[in-house]
């Protein structure tokens, strides 16, 4: 394990160059990267039509299968024989383009291995039909075999670096104990009757490791890559092969043959297709699926025992000694994991002593970025990013012995092979070459020893760190940081003491949170904040008696912001002030305005505890009603219950103070819960607003939970507001319970003022 302090040469700065003539002779390589895929397509076709005549009876099935062979590996070698002709070098060319001669023979060498592959599978299957019935298999064991060899040749050659023992042993341990359970699987899958078990074990032994191979392809990190299309062609084409050399001698093969076909044809072409874009250096996906490897196997066995169970069948001596195999290679990919961390719990002074601490976060930064480029493909880990976060405001002396002091516990709980970097004023970064969830236990370890007090400088600081975890892979180092941060900021926002892991949706609600939180505070001074209105009716006789201003967000860039989104972020920001005063004027001016043209309404207004409980929100209250010449009992400001325990004296003050101005209060998000109801004879309210869950919420169907609720609002002198109506059921369901008022998109849909104003107008006299 080593400790990085000083930026080491960062290959970005470096000034590669090349000579055009080399940019040009590299030109081939990549001539046919962007060519269509008509004729693909038209093979295709081709061997579509091949198969419907066979199906049909008019071509013999080995004509088919030679036909379609012949027309897939023709193109196929056309494709790849292209990747070929690229010139080397002169003798004389200067290192870099040696170096880009080495690059680019790699493909040409692949390319030529695969190529002499997918033509003699071609040949394979065109000297079907020549064959005597008695030769066949034996001619398509020997394309098999020549075919493996030369796949296998052109595989190795394309990879562009060889993995260490360790890499390998690390891979192997991975794929072991899904591959049994795929064993398994096929094992109870396969059918028994007059089938030795040698030969049923050796079936399901190569059904179990392609599966496992191809479910490795689809979820590795470069599932999208040429290497990965190259795979799925050779093992396609494979087992067409396999199919055709196990064909029954003479005419009993029949339409058998026609199975051979799609592989054989997709197989090659994949094959061209891969090597084609190996050569074009195209992106592929940058992290690997984990949760397929995990849980699709153990999936598949539990359906083969059910499936097994069902048909009357118990698992046999055979099925039981898989299962058992599978627990091995489970402990042994545990030990191999954690055999770096033996010494994680020796004590610090056996560990080396780290470097001075760089002053700059910058330089730890631009080591850490130039530590993940060179790191070795292909590249697996994780990278985590941990704020510190002390809860007091140390001098810049004192914050570089807390450094110092974290980077010795780090490295106290890390591998030896992980690398930890200071990050100055930032915090710690750790790349890790374990799994996800070692690399997971490795955070949580972190979170313990660094949350410990820290004595340095005879001050006692503490810490509450946050750790963001990405997964590595191929992707750009910037960009994996910048992963590992945001996930750092979620644990941030969540509270701290905490590990959170990057993902897509992550990112896009981060990247969605520092939006609002940039663009919030000049919301108001730039006019961006409305209102809407909602009117609440009377569920006798359908009139309105009031309405309830709901606050939006119009941003130009952000859309439409509802409160549940934007209420959140404002009170992090601590502008919910600023926002409740803004929301109280303008909803006190309209209301002055509707009073004006002859309406009797009230105008909800929804408050949080904070701003109730602010101690100049009673007089300023006043101060607005007085100043729009409104009557106090017209104004009805809301609290949501779920919010008023904590601080319950002062709510209650707060809203006595509001009833003895004849401001009526309401309770809003009432959850009718034993101790909701014991809240509710202490809390001075004339509304009380329920939603349409209470009237579902009750054990006896004859006595709906909302007639208790309205029982006791009726006792305790309060007026039921059911809101959140959104059917005609709902609506009849709170007026047979006794429910005064309704609110909901039933009712009435939230709208502009204007729109509002209108809607009353259908309404000749509105009286409260």
């Amino acid at each position: 394990m080593s400790v990085v302090r000083a930026p080491p040469p960062c290959p970005l700065t470096k000034a590669t160059v090349v000579p055009v003539a080399s940019v040009f002779r590299a030109a081939p390589l990549r001539a046919s990267a962007h060519r269509p895929l008509l004729p693909e397509i038209c093979v295709l076709a081709v061997a579509a039509v091949l198969i419907a005549l066979g199906t049909a009876g008019p071509v013999p099935a080995l004509a088919v299968v030679a036909l379609a062979g012949a027309a897939a590996s023709t193109l196929a070698g056309v494709r790849l024989s292209r990747l070929t002709l690229g010139p080397d070098l002169p003798d004389g060319s200067p290192p870099a383009g040696r170096m880009a001669r080495r690059r680019a023979a790699r493909p040409r060498r692949a390319a030529a291995l695969l190529h002499a592959a997918v033509v003699t599978a071609g040949l394979t299957a065109a000297v079907l039909p020549l064959a005597s019935a008695g030769y066949r298999s034996a001619a398509a064991a020997a394309g098999l075999a020549g075919t493996t060899a030369l796949l296998g040749g052109g595989l190795f050659s394309l990879y562009r670096s060889r993995p260490s023992i360790r890499g390998r042993l690390h891979r192997l341990l991975d794929q072991a104990a899904p591959g049994v359970c795929l064993i398994l699987t096929a094992w109870l899958l396969l059918p028994y009757a007059g089938v030795p078990a040698p030969l049923r074990l050796a079936v399901a032994v190569v059904l179990g490791l392609l599966a496992v191979d191809a479910l490795a392809m689809l979820t590795g990190p470069g599932r999208d890559g040429g290497s990965a299309r190259c795979r799925a062609g050779a093992g396609l084409t494979l087992l067409a092969l396999v199919l055709l050399a196990a064909l029954p001698a003479g005419p009993a093969a029949g339409r058998a043959a026609l199975l051979a076909v799609p592989p054989l044809v997709v197989g090659v072409l994949l094959v061209a297709a891969g090597v084609r874009q190996v050569a074009q250096a195209a992106p592929t996906r940058q992290t690997a699926l984990v949760w397929p490897r995990a849980v699709l196997p153990p999936v598949a066995v539990v359906l083969a025992v059910v499936h097994q169970l069902q048909v009357g069948l118990l698992p046999d001596r055979t099925a039981v000694l898989l299962a058992l195999a599978v627990i091995p290679p489970l402990v042994a990919r545990e030990l191999f994991g954690a055999a770096t961390l033996t010494g994680s719990e020796a004590p610090a002074a056996t560990a080396p002593t780290p470097a001075p601490a760089e002053s700059s976060g910058s330089t730890g930064r631009v080591a850490l970025l130039g530590a993940l480029a060179a790191r070795p493909e292909p590249v697996s880990g994780a990278l985590l990013v941990i704020d510190l976060h002390l809860t007091e405001l140390p001098g810049r002396l004192v914050r570089d012995d807390v450094a110092a002091e974290a980077v010795r516990r780090a490295r106290a709980v890390a591998a030896d092979e992980d690398e930890v970097f200071d990050l100055a004023g930032s915090g710690l970064a750790v790349v890790s070459g374990s799994g996800p969830v070692l690399a997971y236990a490795l955070g949580t370890r972190l979170l313990s020893a660094l949350s410990r007090p820290y004595e340095v400088s005879g001050a006692v600081l503490r810490s509450r760190p946050s750790v963001g975890l990405a997964e590595l892979g191929r992707g750009r180092p910037e960009d994996l940081f910048r992963q590992a941060d945001l996930a750092r900021r979620r644990a941030a926002q969540l509270g701290r003491d905490r590990v959170e892991w990057y993902d897509a949706y992550l990112e896009e609600q981060l990247v969605r949170r520092l939006d609002l939180e940039r663009e919030l505070p000049g919301a108001v001074a730039r006019g961006e904040l409305d209102l809407v209105y909602q009117p609440v009716l009377g569920l006798a006789d359908r009139a309105p008696v009031g309405t309830e201003a709901l606050l939006r967000w119009r941003n130009p860039v952000l859309g439409t912001v509802f409160p549940v989104e934007l209420l959140p972020v404002a009170e992090d920001l601590d502008i919910m002030g600023e926002l409740g005063v803004w929301v109280l004027d303008r909803a006190c001016r309209q209301l002055a305005d509707w009073t004006l043209g002859g309406r009797r309404l009230w105008m909800a207004v929804n408050v949080t505890t904070r701003e109730l409980t602010s101690p100049d929100f009673v007089p300023r209250t006043a101060a607005v009603l007085e100043a729009y010449g409104v009557r106090p009992d017209q104004l009805v400001i809301e609290v949501a219950e779920p919010k008023v325990a904590a601080e319950l004296p002062t709510v209650v003050a707060r809203l006595a103070g509001l009833r003895s101005m004849g401001i009526r209060t309401a309770l809003d998000d009432f959850r009718a819960e034993h101790a909701s109801l014991a809240q509710l004879r202490r809390l001075p309210i004339d509304l009380l607003k329920v939603g349409p869950e209470v009237a579902t919420a009750g054990g006896d169907p004859h006595r709906p939970l909302l007639d208790v609720v309205v029982t006791v609002a009726e006792r305790l002198g309060l007026e039921v507001v059911a809101e959140e109506l959104e059917s005609a059921h709902q609506v009849e369901g709170a007026h047979r319970a006794g429910c005064r008022y309704g609110q909901g998109f039933e009712l009435a849909r939230p709208a502009t003022a204007e729109r509002v104003e209108a809607y009353f107008e259908e309404f000749p006299s509105t009286s409260r």
